[in-house]
């Protein structure tokens, strides 16, 4: 049986999958300390292309993806994933070292749902997965 991502949200055995889309190894390995910590499941992804091979086969609730990747950045990994009925509603979250008014419109643009700036706190990560943790 294959559960949508709108059906798996905390709602079965409360686990959040949540997929980390960053070229840096040293974010991705943050982010998944602190989202294991949250007891959040967690995927991780080195590039967009990357993301997409993986996010048919983890079905996640949850997406943070790096705005500055090689290949495929953020801004049209997130509108791919956007434009895909199966994961439109899944919440995308910019992360960038940026923190301009444009990057942000910009992302809202392409569909993601909020914004992170690098490097992010514990209790940042964690704060934005509460967030969208809540049944809607």
């Amino acid at each position: 049986m294959t559960l949508s991502p709108s059906a798996k949200t905390g709602q079965i055995g409360g686990v959040m999958r949540v997929l980390v889309i960053d070229d840096s190894n040293t974010i991705r390995r943050s982010a998944e300390i602190f989202l294991k910590q949250g007891h959040c499941e967690v995927v991780l992804a080195e590039d967009g292309f990357d993301a997409l091979a993986k996010i048919n086969d983890t079905e996640p609730d949850l997406i943070f993806c790096d705005i500055l990747m090689p290949r495929l950045d953020g801004y049209q990994t997130c509108a791919i994933i956007k434009r895909n009925p199966r994961f439109s509603s899944v919440p995308v979250i910019m992360l960038s070292s940026k923190d301009g008014l444009f990057d942000k419109a910009r992302g809202r643009m392409v569909g993601s749902e909020d914004y992170l700036t690098k490097p992010f706190t514990k209790d940042q990560l964690l704060q934005t997965v509460a967030q969208y943790r809540r049944v809607s």
